[in-house]
C-alpha cells in the first residue's frame, strides 16, 4: 500500500515538473516570438542597409519630382534625413495614394512617407512616429484687408471655396458666404480681384503658394486652434523601428535640422505646433 501511494506521489511529481518545464518553454517561445514581431523589421532594415519608403511622388510640395527628374518634396527629404542618421538608405517606392496602405499592409515598404494624417481609425490599424508636420485651417484675405482677424469675423463676408471640401464646411459653420471655385488658385485671383473677401484652407497650402508665387498681395489673418498632425506611418508590431525613427526625429528637432527643413519648403517651421 506504501509502494502503491510513494509511487502515486512520484508520478504526479514528475508530471507537474514536465508541466512547469514544458509551460516555461512555452513562455519562452512566445516570449522570443514576441520580440522578433517588435524587432524583426528594424534588424532587416540595418541588415539590409535600406529603409523602404512608400510615396506617391506626384503630391507637391511633399513627394514629388523637380524639373531634373529627381524625387524631391518636404516629406522625401525628412525621411532621407532620418534614414541618414540611422546609417541606411533611404529606397522608395512609388504608388498611388489609392494603393498605399495595401502596399504596406503586404509589406512591399517599411514605413509610409506621404503626409498621411494621424486619426482614431488609422490608430487602430497602424502605428505612427512621432508627428514631423502641424497644420491647420487659416483665412486668407488681402494683404490690407486689417478687419478680419478671427474666424468669428468672416460671418457674412464671400469666401471663395471648393464646395465638396472641408474648408468649405468650416466657411460655412463660421457664417461666410461660399462662392464656388476649382480651387486654391482660383480662389486666390478672386481675392486679389475683390470679388470674393477671403477664402479658408490648409495652411500648409498657402504657405506654399505663397512661397512658389511670391505673392505678397495676400496674408493669414487667422487660424484654427485645432491642429491636425502628420507622421510616418507603420504596420503594427514594428516598435523597435518606430522608437528608432522616432530617436532621429527628436536629435533633429533638438539640433535645428527638422526646422530648417521646414523653413526651406514652407518658409516657417510647420514642424512645430
Amino acid at each position: 500500500m506504501k509502494k502503491s501511494i510513494l509511487l502515486l506521489i512520484a508520478c504526479v511529481t514528475l508530471f507537474a515538473l514536465a508541466a512547469c518545464g514544458s509551460s516555461d518553454k512555452d513562455n519562452q517561445s512566445a516570449s522570443k516570438k514576441d520580440t522578433e514581431k517588435t524587432t524583426g523589421l528594424y534588424d532587416k532594415v540595418m541588415d539590409k542597409g535600406v529603409l523602404t519608403v512608400g510615396t506617391e511622388g506626384t503630391y507637391a510640395p511633399f513627394t514629388y519630382h523637380d524639373n531634373s527628374g529627381k524625387l524631391t518634396g518636404y516629406d522625401v527629404e525628412v525621411i532621407r534625413e532620418v534614414a541618414k542618421r540611422m546609417g541606411v538608405k533611404a529606397k522608395f517606392q512609388e504608388t498611388q495614394w489609392d494603393s498605399m496602405f495595401a502596399g504596406l499592409n503586404a509589406g512591399r515598404f517599411d514605413l509610409v512617407a506621404n503626409q498621411v494624417g494621424i486619426n482614431q481609425d488609422r490608430l487602430k490599424k497602424y502605428d505612427f512616429s512621432k508627428p514631423y508636420t502641424y497644420s491647420s485651417a487659416v483665412v486668407v484675405v488681402p494683404k490690407d484687408n486689417n478687419k478680419i482677424k478671427s474666424f468669428s469675423d468672416i460671418k457674412g463676408k464671400k469666401s471663395a471655396q471648393s464646395l465638396t471640401s472641408n474648408y468649405g464646411e468650416i466657411a460655412k459653420k463660421n457664417g461666410a458666404e461660399l462662392v464656388g471655385v476649382e480651387g486654391l488658385v482660383q480662389s486666390i485671383e478672386l481675392i486679389k480681384q475683390g470679388r470674393v473677401d477671403l477664402t479658408v484652407n490648409d495652411k500648409l497650402a498657402i504657405l506654399d503658394y505663397m512661397k512658389e508665387k511670391n505673392d505678397k498681395n495676400i496674408k493669414i489673418a487667422a487660424q484654427e486652434d485645432s491642429v491636425s498632425e502628420t507622421a510616418f506611418c507603420f504596420n503594427k508590431g514594428n516598435d523597435k523601428l518606430v522608437d528608432e525613427v522616432n530617436k532621429q526625429l527628436d536629435a533633429m528637432r533638438k539640433d535645428g535640422t527638422l526646422a530648417k527643413i521646414a523653413k526651406d519648403w514652407f518658409g516657417e517651421d510647420v514642424s512645430a505646433k
